[in-house]
């Protein structure tokens, strides 16, 4: 799932904020400082894809993350190996361009997945 600029920067403030964040204190938060309204119509469309909770507070709504970053990025990450046709050619040359650190985040992950563990 692509998020867009001032969405990408919604998400970054609400997985900063797990506790959760009302919307004019995001709005006063975010670099570009746009209006409650814009960041209101943005988190009402977070929510619509499932991003974004909010639950009553006093007169007002808190707005949280529904997952973690990870949570997200893995999600990403998978929807797009579902839509790169050849998933072998995608795998192995995102394998070759990434740091040794994270090739080996990418073993230890499939070394638990076949003992049947999770990180």
């Amino acid at each position: 799932m692509r998020l867009g600029n001032l969405e990408r920067s919604i998400m970054e403030a609400l997985w900063a904020h797990p506790e959760g964040v009302l919307a004019q204190d995001l709005a006063a938060e975010l670099p570009s400082a746009p209006a409650v309204t814009t960041v209101l119509t943005v988190l009402v469309r977070l929510s619509r894809k499932g991003l974004v909770t909010r639950e009553r507070s006093g007169r007002a709504h808190l707005y949280r993350a529904s997952g973690g970053k990870d949570v997200f990025v893995a999600e990403a990450m998978r929807a797009v190996l579902d839509d790169a046709g050849d998933v072998e050619a995608a795998v192995s040359r995102f394998v070759g361009s990434v740091s040794p650190e994270v090739a080996s985040a990418l073993r230890e992950a499939l070394n638990s997945r076949d003992k049947g563990t999770r990180t």
